[in-house]
């Protein structure tokens, strides 16, 4: 039951919620402050009707609101994100929480509304910069701010800390569809003529990047046990990742389907081989100082390659070269389009990219799914032609005018 008890003009609500884990009695308290137009009669009806209501939040446990926004995303990160997330993706929502905390971190659970949140993140998506290049944000940037945000209350409702999640009433800006910049078979061929003369390891990285699809991680994550030199296939198995706070780690992939193992051709096999050798014999120079870590990609000592060194590394070749530079990742859409512009099937091709589920292939994909589809029907017609042609309609017309 419900204690009230008037202090001034205003109520102190008091309600007891049981005991602790050691025996002490724990109570909740809230202070209502009634409309200076009510009357005193109105003003204790009321107050019993808000000591009603408090008492019934308290039994459901709603009661833990005097929480800011900043402390209960902490203790997320302590409670969720360290067992549930990956640690990129953890690593990812801290840097994401420098933004975030002065903006909203000082407002209560209880209190922080989806105007303030639509505030922050459309603010974030016209005035945001990047913090090292000052660029404006992308959308996907954007997106993963609000999606923190949204993890977090998620969290508190889950608690039973609010009702509900005030971010299903924001909507995230739409931005600019930034088109995928993807290489084309006359860049990827000049790419091949330029690696030729490149470092052993390096080329070797960029070819089977081209001839796999792999995903930079996946790539980085490769070990000779995983090549099976007799059958030409190699098979994904984990990924290689790095953060401020682990150092070097050995992940699972991205997701149950992305292990995989795919069939190469013997151009492939063999440069692989021969940069096998090259690597022993690097270890054999290195003696004691060589750390055995099995990876194919590694630094000269043999320890795990640094995720940033392959892109640098092809961004100066490209600078080099005049060669357009899109990134590493553009080499993986480069592969998915080539499979498509072959008319592989949809299954296939999202296998191949490891992908969880079709429907993601075809999301990505969709231009280029539409285009073959386009191409597909241009050849039925072409095939079938069951119309009148050309020579035929204008024979016919020849006639008509004779006769």
């Amino acid at each position: 039951m419900a204690n009230i008890r008037k202090r001034g003009n205003s109520y102190q609500i008091r309600v007891s919620c049981g005991l602790d884990t050691k025996g002490n009695q724990v109570f909740k308290t809230k202070t209502w402050k009634p409309d200076p137009s009510m009357t005193p009669k109105q003003a204790e009806k009321e107050a019993n009707r808000q000591a009603v209501l408090f008492e019934d939040e308290c039994m459901k446990g709603y009661t833990v609101t005097s929480v800011k926004f900043e402390v209960l995303a902490e203790r997320w990160f302590e409670e969720y994100g360290k067992l549930n997330l990956r640690k990129t993706t953890y690593e990812r929502m801290k840097q994401l929480s420098k933004r975030i905390y002065p903006a909203i971190g000082y407002i209560k659970v209880d209190k922080l509304t989806s105007r303030q949140i639509q505030q922050f993140i459309s603010d974030l998506a016209l005035n945001g910069k990047n913090l090292q290049t000052g660029k404006p944000l992308s959308r996907k940037t954007v997106v993963h701010h609000f999606s923190f945000i949204s993890d977090v209350l998620s969290y508190a409702v889950r608690m039973e800390m609010i009702h509900e999640n005030p971010c299903c009433r924001v909507i995230v800006p739409k931005g600019e569809k930034k088109e995928k910049e993807i290489y084309t078979l006359d860049e990827v061929r000049k790419l091949f003529s330029i690696v030729e003369t490149a470092p052993m390891k390096y080329r070797t990285f960029f070819i089977l990047s081209v001839y796999s699809g792999f995903r930079r991680g996946e790539m980085l994550g490769l070990e000779w046990k995983d090549v099976d030199f007799d059958n030409n296939v190699i098979s994904v198995r984990r990924t290689s990742n790095y953060t401020k706070a682990d150092g070097y780690f050995t992940d699972t992939t991205k997701t149950k389907k992305s292990q995989r193992s795919m069939k190469f051709p013997d151009l492939v096999m063999d440069l692989l081989s021969d940069w096998k050798s090259e690597q022993e014999q690097q270890a054999i120079l290195m003696g004691s100082k060589w750390v055995n870590t099995d990876r194919l990609f590694t630094k000269d000592n043999g320890e795990p390659m640094f995720p940033t060194m392959p892109y640098k590394w092809l961004e100066k070749l490209c600078e080099r070269n005049e060669l357009p530079f899109y990134g590493i990742h553009s080499i993986r859409h480069f592969y998915a389009s080539s499979l498509i512009n072959a008319n592989v099937d949809v299954a296939t091709v999202s296998n191949a990219l490891g992908h969880s589920a079709i429907s993601t292939t075809t999301g990505i994909y969709l231009h280029a799914f539409q285009e073959a589809n386009a191409r597909a029907s241009e050849a039925i017609a072409s095939v079938l032609n069951f119309g009148p042609k050309k020579e035929d309609t204008a024979k016919g017309n020849r006639e008509d005018i004779a006769s």
